[in-house]
């Protein structure tokens, strides 16, 4: 079954954002501390995933060409939105902050190699290892920002289960179109663009910056084109 990683991957979420949930009482120094603590891993996660790159050059143009899309099609806005209007639906319990969990939480689990070269293995191989150990991994991620975040990490799962499904789906024929060594390039690259986002959550999550990364998601698209023109004239 090709989506049966994705919904792992989705079920996992779901379970461990209602773990969470159990654990919003907490005091709000402890919560203050806790997002300190998710905020530098998620730092170092970035890190480690951005200097995968072998084309510093590639991960500049498509971060730059991304940011005039995302922020052409106000993206950040039209994520928040949908946040907010979620959280409409909420709006009785007053302590929770829907649309702030559901972007943070959704940029987190989206942005990555594992949800790619997951989702790609799924459809390829039919192999949902990747994605069932990004699944457990997202679970308890999932439970420690719902602590601080609130009910809005749960929504998260939608995003997650239509980027992956639909890699894994289109996937199935993508051996066809594009070159192995190709496809293992470009899955470099996109990882340490998606690194440098990761980091910017890092950093937005420790209140140092304020950068609106959902502006910059079309890098993840544009790199691939930016990819193929640095190898066709390099």
């Amino acid at each position: 079954m090709v989506l049966l990683g994705t919904i792992i991957n989705g079920i996992c979420i779901i379970c461990g954002s209602t773990i969470g949930l159990f654990f919003t009482k907490i005091p709000e120094r402890h919560k203050e501390t806790v997002m300190h603590g998710i905020g530098l891993a998620v730092v170092l996660i970035g890190m480690q995933m951005a200097f995968e790159t072998e084309n510093i050059v590639v991960v500049l143009l498509s971060l730059l060409s991304g940011a005039i899309i995302g922020e052409s099609l106000y993206l950040e806005k039209k994520l928040n939105d949908a946040g907010q209007w979620i959280e409409s639906k909420f709006q009785s319990n007053k302590e929770v902050g829907v649309a702030q969990g559901f972007i943070t939480a959704s940029l987190i689990f989206v942005i990555g190699a594992m949800s790619v070269i997951g989702a790609l293995d799924s459809g390829i191989r039919g192999d949902h290892e990747v994605l069932i150990t990004k699944s457990i991994i997202d679970g308890f991620v999932a439970l420690v920002l719902t602590t601080t975040l609130g009910f809005g990490v749960v929504f998260s799962v939608i995003p997650v289960v239509l980027y992956e499904g639909s890699i894994a789906l289109l996937s199935t024929q993508i051996d066809r179109w594009l070159p192995a060594e190709f496809l293992e390039g470009f899955i470099a690259e996109m990882t340490a663009t998606g690194g440098l986002m990761i980091v910017a959550i890092g950093l937005n999550l420790l209140k140092l910056t304020h950068i609106r990364v959902a502006n910059l998601l079309p890098a993840l698209l544009t790199v691939g084109f930016i990819y193929y023109l640095y190898g066709l004239f390099l």
